[in-house]
């Protein structure tokens, strides 16, 4: 069975580019007749060809005999990776609340393992292993590699596109995909390993977070007395709670730097809209609440 969900119908939203993924994910989906799914395509505007990716990905849902919701943004080319992703993701999540859906991404294996080398290239904490793995988003081809897809779409004659900004150097996730076929498949197998693992330990500390944090006001002195580590998980863990989504490890160095000696009365900018308002005792973080 492809999805572990029971025996009861669900409501699923297939976020669908029209790339090998994406057309395997819709169309091992499809094969489980039960489920009540929906097609959906964001449009970047980036490349003049994404149009064309579009109308082809609504003709995969009108072949499958499935609704089609799709959304075009005139980003631009030049866009950077971390916009196009934001603002995708936006969309997606807005139909899936729209739609009381659950939404559904093809990320696979080769994903995991170039997501991990980027942030590991960018400078990254333990949870820079933790990837791909909000908890609103179901992605169930997380453990097979690509190599997996090409094979099931080649022997099930499906048709897909492709993007050509793949074989171009002009983001860093391309650049990264060159390197990762160094790695042995043994290699592979254990970065997916520690991958779930990290996950599995970010739930936990989630978890344990959640239970500590009860109250929108913080004790300087107390975030003072811990060590680094622990201080920026728990700040971290704060900023979620109001936000939905975390700060970047330096910006919650910085942002404990602030806590020690911000004065009262002040307001620091931390990024991404969050701030911390101080007292001569304590903080409160405030942010406008938002999934990225």
């Amino acid at each position: 069975m492809f999805l572990n969900d029971g025996d009861s119908a669900v409501r699923y939203l297939l976020a669908v580019s029209g790339g090998v993924d994406s057309v395997v994910l819709l169309d091992k989906m499809v094969q489980e007749s039960k489920h009540e799914l929906i097609v959906a395509h964001f449009d970047h505007g980036i490349r003049p060809e994404s149009a064309d990716d579009a109308r082809f990905v609504e003709g995969l849902a009108k072949k499958y005999g499935l609704p089609f919701v799709g959304k075009r943004e005139e980003l631009g080319q030049g866009t950077g990776e971390d916009l196009a992703r934001r603002r995708r993701y936006a969309f997606l999540r807005s139909e899936a609340k729209k739609r009381n859906a659950q939404l559904v991404t093809a990320h696979h294996a080769d994903d995991v393992i170039e997501t991990i080398a980027i942030n590991i290239v960018r400078g990254t904490g333990w949870r820079g292993v933790a990837v791909l793995a909000a908890p609103d988003i179901m992605r169930p081809l997380i453990h097979l590699p690509k190599r997996e897809l090409y094979a099931y779409a080649l022997a099930n004659n499906l048709e897909w596109v492709e993007d050509g900004t793949n074989r171009t150097g002009v983001y860093l996730r391309n650049r990264i995909r060159y390197l990762t076929p160094l790695l042995s498949s043994r290699q592979k197998s254990q970065l997916i390993q520690l991958r779930d693992r990290q996950v599995e330990l970010a739930g936990l500390i989630e978890a344990e977070l959640k239970a500590f944090i009860t109250s929108p006001s913080h004790s300087r002195y107390f975030y003072t007395q811990l060590d680094t580590p622990t201080a920026r998980e728990l700040l971290g863990g704060a900023v979620r709670q109001v936000k939905g989504a975390g700060l970047t490890r330096p910006q919650l160095e910085r942002a404990l730097l602030a806590i020690k000696t911000a004065r009262p009365s002040s307001v620091y900018e931390a990024g991404n809209g969050v701030t911390l308002q101080f007292t001569a005792r304590s903080f409160i973080v405030k942010a406008p609440r938002e999934m990225l």
